[in-house]
């Protein structure tokens, strides 16, 4: 495999907001030795949110392994998701507001056909579905967590024999 130099496009701030709640969360755990730095880590962690690389390609360029790698972003994945609102949290901020946008979006993911509950007869692929709450500015205020996309959840269920009259 070929490693080369890249660039992304996020705030150094974002590094750094990152690299300091990895570190709080690693001293809260006790973790004494790691094979990437915090900084590392929060650099690892936003290349695959921002860019989509794989945990293969983002192993290779950081030098370390596959299993690593997908570790290093769940964790950090996990300390930003502390930082979320909670729904109760963003509806007090709602309720400020003269209006908000509720809106859902399919986020497209790999995978094969025996896995239906991720497939979407609507958009004739696989993906999870996702709801957001923003402000009339846009501004994300709360994201559901990701549910799976199914084709029957929209559609009432067809009737029977026994529940015709």
């Amino acid at each position: 495999m070929l490693v080369y130099p890249s660039g992304i496009d996020v705030s150094s701030s974002a590094l750094r907001l990152l690299s300091a709640r990895l570190r709080a969360h690693r001293r809260q755990r006790g973790t004494r030795w790691r094979r990437l730095t915090a900084g590392r880590q929060a650099l690892l962690a936003l290349a695959h949110l921002r860019c989509g690389h794989t945990y293969a390609q983002l192993a290779a360029g950081f030098g370390i392994g596959t299993t690593t790698a997908y570790r290093y972003i769940t964790e950090a994945v996990d300390v930003l998701a502390d930082l979320a609102p909670t729904l109760a949290e963003a509806m007090r901020t709602a309720a400020t507001k003269a209006f908000v946008i509720l809106d859902g979006t399919l986020l497209p993911i790999d995978r094969i056909a025996a896995d239906r509950p991720f497939y979407s007869g609507k958009h004739k692929r696989h993906g999870m579905n996702v709801q957001v709450l923003t402000d009339p500015a846009g501004r994300l205020l709360w994201a559901s967590p990701a549910c799976p996309e199914r084709s029957t959840t929209s559609r009432p269920p067809a009737p029977t024999a026994s529940s015709m009259p």
